[in-house]
């Protein structure tokens, strides 16, 4: 079965959820063949071949360079067709899922989000997926011969199997009605590290008193090369931008550490890091929701706590 992955890229490199689908998709068997669409370093490209791609395609026309949902829809579609593709995998992403939703549409594919494992082909083909924000998971069946698996971040282990591969330009096919909505700008979150792709999340709330306190919360991210991000009532303060949000209304992590200082544990804010593998919470009230869904908890001043646990990281490196 031969299987078509869509790689997204920021600034020219590959995103680790892509390199994620690329993994996926060899480890399903059989031919993998990555694509990306817009600017991307070519050695970029070329690296997917250590993950499993055995063809990697490039449609590297600038009016891609902005991520529009209908025109990528229309290239996939094509390359679909082109590489006879049965399967595209790619990632459940703010992208990847538009995307995803529109492509099986257009071909009549059957189409699963937020898939966490491999296919079961034993008795048809059926995927299980994350549901009621990771709470719980589904067994579905995806019974059209066009089939189209969006996967949750790190539903996959990452390995090199292979070499690096040979990048073939690719000429997608798109119509002038594809972009006619037009992005007249874009912002950009800034950081060293985006949430989406980070690994390791320190995150504050309430209980750092205020704006000026976050500088503890930066420098033990900086040690651990992690990402930060903040509660609801942080961002809606003004005390952090919006980009950092995390929760069921804002972004919505999976990494392999969470930490959460001073957040009491609001069911909003878990329903968007209940995915990450290992929670650890610091908190000085022991009864604090946030506990209950954490693999380690700490009770204590955080003013106290942070500075003494960044200079026991610092020590250990």
């Amino acid at each position: 079965m031969a299987k078509l992955v869509f790689v997204e890229s920021a600034e020219g490199k590959i995103k680790a959820t892509s390199i994620e689908a690329v993994c996926y998709a060899h480890a399903m068997g059989g031919p993998v063949t990555a694509i990306a669409l817009g600017a991307a370093e070519k050695s970029e490209l070329e690296s997917l071949g250590k993950y499993g791609a055995s063809k990697i395609l490039h449609a590297a026309d600038e009016k891609l360079n902005h991520a529009s949902v209908q025109a990528y829809t229309s290239v996939l579609s094509q390359a679909m067709q082109d590489e006879q593709a049965d399967v595209l995998v790619l990632a459940n992403s703010a992208l990847g899922t538009p995307v995803a939703a529109r492509l099986a549409a257009r071909i009549k594919a059957s189409l699963a989000s937020n898939v966490v494992s491999l296919p079961d082909s034993t008795s048809g083909f059926v995927v299980k997926k994350s549901i009621y924000t990771g709470k719980a998971f589904s067994y579905i069946e995806l019974k059209n011969q066009k089939k189209i698996i969006a996967i949750r971040k790190n539903a996959v282990e990452i390995k090199e199997t292979g070499s690096a591969g040979q990048v073939t330009p690719y000429s997608g096919l798109y119509a002038a009605e594809d972009f006619a909505v037009n992005i007249l700008s874009s912002e950009k979150a800034s950081g060293d590290i985006l949430l989406p792709e980070a690994n390791i999340v320190v995150s504050g709330g309430r209980g750092l008193k205020g704006p000026e306190n976050w500088h503890l919360l930066e420098t033990l991210a900086k040690t651990l090369n992690a990402a930060t991000a903040c509660s609801k009532p942080v961002s809606d303060m003004g005390w952090r931008p919006h980009h950092e949000h995390v929760g069921q209304t804002g972004v919505k992590v999976a990494p392999q550490l969470y930490i959460a200082v001073g957040i009491s544990g609001a069911i909003q804010h878990l329903a968007g890091v209940n995915s990450s593998k290992c929670i650890v919470v610091i908190n000085k009230d022991p009864e604090a929701p946030f506990f209950k869904a954490a693999d380690y908890g700490i009770v204590g001043d955080a003013f106290e706590i942070i500075p003494k646990l960044t200079e026991a990281i610092k020590a250990a490196k």
